[in-house]
């Protein structure tokens, strides 16, 4: 993945500005968890883009959807991002701030989508099952995908498992119609 230093700086920045505030672990996962709903929800998406709306406006925006759900810091690092017009790189910027994170206790981030909430339990089971498949020292990061049917689909840098049921039906269907 080719790396843009603008897009480095800011998230260098904001692990600087919640690791000195004590709140790395909270700030990480509540921005990679906002990532997640600004790529779900283009209306969201396309208010925190639009160069037309006031910048303090949007800022409002985010306030009123994050406030009392989020650290205050978590917001004020959102609405900084957008206050510089940089709302369109927001999840690349928590995922980069994640992978940072991760690596600074030597683990990997795997990203695992699912069309339900897991446990803290099934989340651990996955741990050792993508570290042990990996290689590597894994932190799950959980998105729950609405448009799955059943099933998992974990991304650990460049390496997807695909354990999703449209996927297991699709190798079914390509199965049989060798046959």
């Amino acid at each position: 993945m080719a790396t843009d230093p603008r897009i480095d700086g800011y998230a260098a920045a904001i692990l600087q500005v919640a690791k000195a505030e004590g709140e790395l672990a909270r700030v990480g996962g509540e921005l990679f968890a906002i990532a997640r709903a600004f790529e779900s929800s283009p209306e969201l998406r396309d208010a925190l883009t639009d160069p037309r709306l006031p910048i303090d406006r949007k800022q409002a925006l985010v306030d009123d959807l994050l406030g009392g759900k989020t650290a205050s810091l978590s917001i004020n690092l959102v609405n900084f991002v957008v206050g510089v017009g940089l709302a369109s790189e927001l999840p690349t910027i928590a995922d980069r701030l994640a992978e940072r994170a991760a690596a600074e206790r030597n683990k990997v981030i795997a990203e695992v989508r699912t069309p339900m909430e897991l446990d803290e339990e099934t989340i651990g089971r996955l741990r050792v099952s993508l570290s042990q498949a990996t290689g590597k020292d894994v932190e799950v990061k959980t998105v729950v995908d609405s448009s799955m049917i059943g099933g998992i689909v974990a991304r650990v840098g460049d390496t997807v498992i695909d354990g999703s049921l449209s996927h297991r039906i699709q190798e079914l269907r390509e199965t049989l119609t060798r046959r």
